[in-house]
């Protein structure tokens, strides 16, 4: 884009060929042509029927297609219901999932204003936003939203908020002059109006010099569309682990069926046992599982005032290894607050002013004459810096209504944006006092006097050092300074410019949006998990340094870079000094994208927090994108993963030990459900090699997998977290769910629930009834699996864990235990599950193999887990390798 903020209105006008008459018809007509309409354009979303095709490109989702249609050509129609119900039933979870609403670029729209004025031929008009094109001279007052990037040509005390774009919290006092610099921050170009701003106060006439998809605006909405939403760790970890799965299913199914073919098997029979293999392998109910302990993490995280839009994202914030925070309402209030003031020669906190110090109190006085900001029963009105100054009087008990209704202002002169001042006169004691208030170097030099308690006197050298010395070290410590003066007048008169000359000097009153107090701690807490906090913001790199070291966050040896020297930096350079810059001030969309990008290139998982539209590029980049639910505009909340309802950094800190939990506690369900179906692939591969009947019809295992495996499953993912868990560093992304040690407890867990489950299929073999040898087989395993579920709660035993600590294990194992029962005991149910009726001693064979792998696996867990004492549920282990 051109750079007009170099360019004299005069050169900018000429660019366009225009007046301050605005376009003809010809030229409007032209433009138009050439740029077309102002808005913003999206590219065409997949349809909700191709998402959920997609669901069924899973290899896992393939291979029980292909049991359901062996099982159609074999006449088990019940089973073949059941598998079509299931990958169906998946499938549109996985679409529901899937399809978020993209209303990024509606919201981006959204901030379009419907109509704007402009001048055409001479002639006002107020035309739809989108009507406008480069060349249209735009009007702009108090109130109006701007409706596309614009030269300013005439300035009268014009401010704009630009908040959204530049993340500075404070109107920008806006001027025609032409800047003199080839490169300039987006909020320092003060002659330039951008789309999606505000009008605070005054007026101005605009050039337009860009709509549409060329504003800054616009970049952000392309960068929208560049940038893709990253896939959470889990989502990587387990779409390599169904795939690794996939591949041994088919190659044992197939081998198996070789197998049976070579003995002379029927090739329907042979099929069969193929494909009771694939249901027993298959874990179908292991992405609702998932799903189901993410939401139950998402409801927690909501009671803690996080809302998680992507669920997905709740076990990526456990492994979160870098935040990038915004400043201006998370780490800090989000208000202006006065802080230190120097007065009668003296550096005092704000409480500390004495109002029987006659000093002290004329300057409480011009804090709040000469201010138009207001507060009645906490309802703030007016310019930030103002309500501060008002809220120091209410600290001392004294309202503006109050003093302004005793001492009426008389005359004044408005704030100016050049003048850098404002004047009031009013008054007070039988004398006309004029107070003025503004920029400290604007008045340095129209101080003739100083008031201190010991009189009224000419200021000296001395004093001035002092007063500059004390300036200086409030400004570097981050804090905005104002200076006030007064002068006594003869007599009533209108105000002139000339009268803001010969002052007697009151004091300096400094301000800062404070920190929150909870954000030191939130910082020490993460930097104690491991996790590196970084302020990237908006406003001014002294402000944010200051802020920044108050909170922990920026330390010694640490180093601050502001968005123009970014620029200056090779990625190479950037990556050098990228663990030692803790904050970034005055930075762009891009340079935002940036940041995220090089810690991502690093292997590492990135936080962005964000509230304006200039931060939705960087919350889409970012793997965990969490929104201001407060302050947050629409764009950056639809951006985001996660939104914060309270605006509060320490919010961030709960979530990721929430996230931490949730991963434990999924690893835990993922484990139960791998090493119960481990153990009825054993028993069809023991089946398959020793010539025996198939001891599971397809439906057997389907119940287990969908019915008694879910509930147990469920209730392992609402374990409560552990106290200590941000005492653990981040879990590494890329570690495989995979490890050694974690296959050896599966592998050992599942060994033995299918050694006792072939036992109870050859106790019903014994009988010669092959229907009541496949009934033993299926209950054993299935009750086997619901006693795993104790098993599974975490690496203690269950007296180590709290035998009632999680209730909701006990009402899943009940509720199994009865589904188990009606179908064992109810004949309808019998049919349609393909079991015989067993007497009692069978029943409590059944019973008894089924407790046996538990009772070995909690004795094997009390004496080897219980007595360790460094024993942690988020183990990192060396990944498993195929």
């Amino acid at each position: 884009m051109e750079k007009f903020f170099s360019k004299s209105s005069k050169e900018a006008l000429k660019k366009f060929n225009v007046n301050k008459n605005g376009l003809s018809k010809d030229q409007l007509k032209n433009s138009l042509e050439k740029h077309g309409y102002n808005e913003l354009t999206e590219k065409k979303k997949k349809s909700i029927f191709i998402v959920f095709l997609e669901q069924f490109k899973d290899l896992l989702v393939a291979i029980l297609i292909i049991a359901g249609i062996v099982s159609m050509a074999t006449g088990n129609s019940e089973s073949t219901i059941v598998i079509f119900a299931v990958i169906i039933m998946n499938a549109i979870l996985g679409t529901v999932q899937n399809v978020k609403a993209e209303q990024s670029l509606k919201s981006l729209k959204a901030l379009s204003a419907p109509n704007a004025k402009v001048i055409r031929d001479g002639f006002k008009y107020e035309i739809p936003s989108r009507e406008v094109v480069p060349g249209d001279i735009l009007i702009l007052e108090a109130g109006d939203l701007v409706v596309a990037d614009g030269r300013i040509i005439e300035s009268y005390s014009l401010k704009i908020n630009e908040s959204a774009l530049t993340g500075e919290s404070e109107a920008v006092e806006k001027f025609e002059e032409v800047i003199k610099a080839d490169e300039v921050a987006l909020g320092d170009q003060k002659n330039m109006v951008f789309s999606s701003s505000l009008v605070t106060y005054g007026r101005g006439l605009i050039l337009v010099t860009g709509t549409g998809m060329n504003t800054e605006l616009g970049k952000i909405a392309t960068l929208m569309e560049q940038t893709k939403e990253k896939k959470t760790p889990l989502q990587i970890t387990l779409d390599d682990f169904s795939k690794k799965l996939a591949l041994i299913i088919l190659v044992i199914c197939i081998l198996v069926f070789g197998l049976s073919l070579y003995r002379n098997t029927p090739i329907l029979d042979s099929l069969m046992f193929a494909v009771a293999l694939a249901v027993a392998a298959i874990p179908e109910a292991l992405s609702s599982i998932v799903t189901i302990v993410l939401a139950l993490g998402t409801q927690k995280m909501a009671k803690e005032n996080a809302i998680i839009k992507n669920i997905k994202a709740v076990e990526g914030l456990g492994c979160v290894s870098i935040i990038c925070s915004d400043k201006t309402g998370t780490l800090t209030q989000n208000k202006m607050t006065t802080k230190q003031i120097y007065t009668d020669t003296s550096l005092v906190e704000s409480e500390e002013l004495n109002l029987e110090n006659e000093v002290h109190a004329s300057l409480l006085n011009a804090a709040i004459l000469c201010n138009d900001s207001t507060n009645v029963d906490g309802n703030e009105i007016g310019d930030p810096t103002e309500v501060a100054l008002v809220n120091l009087g209410h600290i001392h008990s004294l309202t503006e209504q109050e003093v302004r209704e005793k001492y009426k202002r008389l005359k004044e002169i408005p704030f100016d944006s050049d003048r850098k001042l404002m004047s009031t006169l009013h008054e007070i004691n039988g004398e006309l006092i004029m107070y003025t208030k503004g920029a400290f170097d604007v008045l340095l030099n129209r101080i003739t006097h100083i008031k201190t308690s010991e009189g009224l006197r000419k200021i000296t050298d001395a004093d001035k050092a002092k007063i500059v010395d004390t300036n200086r070290y409030l400004s570097e410590n981050g804090l905005r300074v104002l200076a006030f003066t007064y002068k006594v007048l003869p007599e009533e008169k209108e105000l002139t410019l000339e009268d803001e000359n010969d002052f007697v000097f009151l004091g300096l009153i400094s301000m800062i949006d404070p920190p929150r107090i909870e954000s030191a701690d939130a910082v020490k807490d993460c930097i104690s998990a491991g996790i590196k906090p970084i302020m990237i913001t908006g406003d001014h790199k002294i402000t944010a340094s200051a802020i920044a070291k108050q909170i922990g966050i920026l330390k010694d040896g640490d180093i601050a870079l502001e968005g123009l020297e970014l620029d200056k930096l090779s990625d190479e350079e950037l990556n050098e000094k990228l663990d030692h810059v803790s904050v970034y001030a005055r930075v762009s969309p891009e340079h935002k994208i940036r940041i995220v990008n090089a810690w991502q290139n690093k292997g590492k998982i990135v936080a962005m927090t964000g509230d304006g539209v200039n931060d939705a590029p960087a919350l889409k980049q970012s793997d965990i994108g969490i929104a201001m639910g407060i302050t947050g505009t629409e764009v950056s909340k639809d951006a985001a993963s996660m939104i914060l309802t309270d605006d509060n950094f320490a919010t961030i800190v709960k979530a990721i030990t929430n996230g931490r939990n949730v991963y434990a506690n999924i690893k835990n369900s993922i484990k139960f459900l791998l090493s119960g179906n481990m153990s009825g692939i054993l028993a069809v591969l023991y089946a398959s090699i020793a010539a025996l009947p198939v001891p599971f019809a397809p439906v057997h295992l389907l119940f287990i997998n969908l019915l008694t495996d879910s509930l147990p499953a469920i209730a392992i993912g609402m374990e409560r977290s552990r106290k200590d868990l941000l005492k653990d560093k981040p879990r590494d992304s890329k570690e495989s769910i995979l490890t050694k040690d974690y296959v050896k407890e599966i592998a050992f867990e599942g060994l033995l629930i299918g050694i006792f489950t072939i036992i109870a299929f050859h106790v019903g073999l014994s009988t010669g009834n092959e229907h009541a040898a496949s009934t033993m087989a299926f209950a054993t395993l299935c009750l086997a699996r619901l006693f795993h579920g104790f098993n599974c709660r975490g690496k203690k035993s269950i007296f180590g864990l709290g035998v009632f600590s999680n209730k909701f294990s006990w009402y899943a194992f009940g509720a199994g235990l009865l589904f188990l029962n009606l179908v064992l005991f109810v004949p309808p149910l019998q049919n349609l599950f393909e079991v015989t009726p067993l007497d009692g001693t069978l029943i409590a064979s059944i019973y008894l193999l089924a407790f046996l792998p538990t009772f070995i696996i909690q004795i094997f867990k009390i004496i080897t887990k219980d007595f360790d004492k460094n024993e942690a549920e988020n183990t990192a282990n060396e990944p498993l390798k195929f």
